[in-house]
């Protein structure tokens, strides 16, 4: 992003704001115990992310990032939230989700997390220049990533692991975007791994359903000890 100058102040504060509501989603995603209620959110974050690029191609000057502002708002805030909710319907989850830790315990791990992405990126991109990379926008999507792979952890459903996959995608986007002169070819192939990745998890949610009659990956367990 370009220097903060006039303009450049308010757009690089209104980053800035972007960046923060997806890392507040991140956190709603973990303190929710509700399904339908996770994948709302999961689809509002993705729906930030491409607002979020939409205004880094109008601070940078530079129209492909509409498109994945479209990809964003298109695959990921609308197609896949449906493709999940379509999934709950058919293979009849349960809508309220038994977490392996609790709201408090995996709250204080979120912050613990936020506070070691700042830690990580402000000392380490202290002489890069501002408008190469925003450095806070950095450590805000960093944190996302981060959120992502705690909700990853701390879910024992499948389809909720898969959500948590999906958010911590969303930080890489956040942080792809902020990078001046990221080519869009780099942003259509992350895309397209995410939607074959989504695709491959719909065919392995409906497996694990048909074979032990549920989304809960502790029912793996027995398996892989008669394995050993």
């Amino acid at each position: 992003m370009l220097a903060p100058q006039g303009f450049g102040t308010f757009a690089y504060d209104f980053s800035h704001l972007l960046g923060g509501a997806a890392l507040v989603l991140s956190f709603t995603l973990l303190y929710q115990r509700r399904l339908a209620a996770v994948i709302h959110i999961y689809a509002l974050q993705a729906c930030v992310v491409g607002a979020a690029a939409a205004w880094q191609g109008f601070a940078q000057n530079a129209p492909h990032l509409y498109v994945t502002a479209l990809i964003a708002f298109g695959a990921k805030g609308v197609l896949i939230p449906v493709a999940l909710h379509r999934i709950v319907r058919r293979l009849d989850i349960r809508r309220q989700i038994e977490p392996a830790l609790g709201i408090f315990p995996t709250m204080i791990l979120g912050v613990g997390l936020v506070g070691l992405a700042i830690a990580v990126v402000l000392p380490s991109t202290r002489h890069v220049q501002a408008q190469t990379l925003a450095r806070e926008d950095l450590a805000l999507a960093l944190s996302v990533v981060l959120l992502g792979m705690l909700a990853m952890i701390t879910r024992r459903n499948a389809l909720l692991q898969v959500v948590g996959f999906l958010s911590l995608e969303n930080g890489l986007m956040l942080a792809a975007v902020g990078i001046e002169g990221m080519p869009l070819v780099v942003e259509l192939s992350v895309a397209v791994l995410v939607l074959v990745a989504f695709v491959v998890f719909g065919v392995f949610f409906f497996r694990i359903r048909e074979r032990f009659d549920s989304l809960d990956v502790r029912r793996l367990d027995p398996i892989s000890e008669e394995r050993r």
